[in-house]
């Protein structure tokens, strides 16, 4: 049973920070092909913010390019974002995500590098984190 658990959301003021872990569990980490973080808004759409390949290689979206830092610890088995200059725009749920098909995998990150984070292309989520800014 595959699962992803989230921690260290909070409430911080404008140009404060946060750091996000996603605990993985049930599966062989370095099947993890792409990792990612989503956030959703209230009234908005899940967006995605960042992910990482099973190589290290990282996309951000436009909006935290810059702030936000995505990183994965094999030791662990688990997903960070470190997340810098925060602005009230940030306050979301921040979801972890996992795509553990090597193909899929590949093909999911491959599209965030132009620019595409698809929700349907990662299998396994946690259960998400608030994050406010204020």
């Amino acid at each position: 049973h595959v699962q992803l658990v989230e921690s260290g959301g909070g409430s911080v003021q404008a140009g404060g920070s946060l750091t996000l872990s996603c605990a993985v569990s049930g599966l062989d980490y370095s099947d993890t092909y792409c990792m990612a973080w989503f956030r959703q808004a209230p009234g908005k759409e899940r967006e995605g913010v960042a992910d990482i390949d099973s190589v290290g290689s990282t996309t951000y979206a436009s909006p935290v390019q810059g702030r936000f830092t995505i990183s994965s610890d094999n030791t662990n088995d688990s997903l960070s974002l470190q997340m810098t200059s925060l602005k009230p725009e940030d306050t979301a749920i921040y979801y972890c995500a996992a795509n553990y098909g090597l193909k899929t995998g590949r093909a999911a990150c491959a599209r965030a590098r132009v620019g595409i984070f698809r929700i349907s292309d990662f299998s396994a989520w946690g259960q998400g984190t608030q994050v406010t800014v204020s």
